[in-house]
Parts: C-alpha cells; structure tokens; sequence
C-alpha cells in the first residue's frame, strides 16, 4: 500500500464546525497536567447540530462506546451512563479528525 506524498505542518489542526459529518468519529485530547505532557485522547462520536429545541449553534456528540452500543441519543435515558458533550461552534479547537 502506498500513499500519497504531503508536506505535514508542525502543529494540529482541530476540525471546523463547518466539516463536522453526522456519525463520524473525532477525537478530544485534552492534558492531564499542566505541563501538557500527560495527553487523554478520547474518541466522540457527532451526533447533529441544534438537537434540542431552541438551540442555536450547539454541536452535539456523544461517547463512542455507547455509540457503539446503538444507543441513541433520542432513547438514552439519564440512568445509564452515556455522556452527550455539548459545545458551541468555537468551542472545539480540542477535537480533531
């Protein structure tokens, strides 16, 4: 397998809202220290934009085990444990393709 060569930058590059797809995995990475040596990457799945009503401009995501387990957001139920982030349109310089 062979692919394509490309010129890489030196920093990441977060997702747009704009190119965010419905069902698609991203990635959050976050620090555990302040030193940004300890990273916690952990896998979201995007769930739609404005899910509830009256929202304007929320990007909804949800956990990828549960999402892996067809839980759906509109049957999830606030027992289990299933986590639904939520984040405004310039609130997601941590998550990445």
């Amino acid at each position: 397998m062979q692919f394509e060569a490309r010129e890489l930058k030196s920093y990441a590059e977060p997702v747009l809202a704009a190119d965010l797809r419905v069902g698609e995995v991203y990635f959050t990475v976050q620090y555990a220290d302040d030193k940004l040596c300890v990273p916690i990457v952990s896998p979201l799945t995007f769930l739609g934009k404005n899910l509830t009503e009256g929202d304007t401009d929320l990007l909804y995501f949800q956990d990828f085990e549960s999402y892996a387990m067809s839980i759906c957001y509109e049957s999830a139920t606030e027992e289990g444990s299933v986590a639904f982030p939520v984040f405004g349109a310039n609130e997601i310089n941590h998550i990445f393709e």
